[in-house]
């Protein structure tokens, strides 16, 4: 298995919490343009997006920093500058650990994006408002090797995890190709590559799904009502929750392939996105939402949830071409 699997787990490690699972969600990605690891705005972030280079798609992979503000990071600069510093130092202790890659970057006043550079620390100059830092590699959307970046992700996971942790003894040889017996099939690399392609297929979908409920119920609540990506107190962030006088209600958007593992996979989120902590807002409804149309067993068991338990529970079939 490769290393880059446990980067939720390795994140919690670090910062002493924090969310399980895959490396990006829904929150994390935009449309099909870009993707970075869940909790990575604040962090050195695990990215993967399309540029076009020379009028060419290429699929760019690797680790980046973005000094973009936002309304959940009013002060990037602030915020990243230790871990650039600690970024800094690694390169300047391992010079050549990450010689087959290239840095670039945006620079917000010229509007445009630095031609390609060979990996180095990043200049004071750099540390500012709207100036997007990139290492990794590019490669031809119509050749690509999934493979590639796994374990180019692999070998960036330890400077991930010096810049995030700011230990020295985390610094290790990382070697860029690793030796494979004749004969010998990896069928573990492989199963996380196809892995990893489902799981950009799925956020690529649920994304969709998102979009077209929340155009729905924007145009039946209007657009003030209606929030997606909706962080609560505890810092979860619910796929759209729509404000109401008596109680918001609460959707969660599911691509599994039936109502029931819809509701299997949400039942525990839309309670904790609601509840937790617990007295933080007044909840009427919670809406799983799905492409699977529902049955009659599952009808009676979310009538049963809401009699024996009380629950707001329901669930929504959603059709979207």
């Amino acid at each position: 298995m490769h290393p880059i699997g446990r980067l939720q787990e390795i994140r919690a490690e670090l910062h002493h919490g924090g969310p399980g699972g895959n490396i990006f969600w829904s929150a994390s990605t935009k449309d099909d343009e870009y993707a970075f690891h869940y909790g990575g705005r604040s962090e050195l972030q695990f990215n993967i997006a399309w540029d076009d280079v020379d009028g060419e798609e290429q699929l760019r992979h690797g680790v980046a920093f973005s000094f973009k503000r936002n309304q959940n990071l009013q002060k990037p600069v602030e915020v990243l500058r230790r871990k650039v510093e600690r970024f800094n130092k690694f390169l300047r202790l391992r010079p050549d650990i990450f010689g087959d890659m290239r840095m670039w970057h945006y620079d917000p006043k010229e509007e445009k994006q630095i031609d390609p550079y060979e990996p180095r620390p990043i200049p004071k100059e750099l540390l500012t408002e709207g100036v997007f830092v990139f290492l990794g590699k590019l490669q031809s959307s119509h050749r690509i090797d999934h493979e590639l970046i796994l374990n180019d992700f692999d070998r960036l996971l330890e400077l991930y995890k010096f810049t995030e942790g700011g230990h020295e003894s985390q610094i290790v040889s990382v070697p860029v190709q690793v030796e494979i017996r004749p004969g010998f099939k990896p069928k573990a690399s492989s199963a996380i590559a196809t892995q990893l392609r489902k799981q950009w297929q799925v956020i690529l979908r649920h994304n969709k799904l998102q979009e077209a409920l929340w155009r729905q119920l924007k145009t039946r609540f209007g657009v003030i009502n209606v929030i997606a990506e909706f962080s609560n107190v505890g810092g979860m962030r619910a796929d759209i929750v729509v404000l109401r006088k008596n109680g918001d209600w609460f959707y969660e958007i599911k691509t599994a392939d039936s109502a029931r593992e819809c509701i299997r996979e949400a039942l525990g989120q839309v309670l904790e996105y609601a509840f937790w902590p617990p007295g933080a807002r007044v909840v009427s409804r919670l809406i799983i939402v799905g492409e699977a149309a529902m049955d009659k067993e599952c009808e009676r068991y979310l009538q049963l949830l809401k009699k024996r338990f009380l629950l707001p529970v329901e669930y929504q079939h959603i059709v979207v071409k």
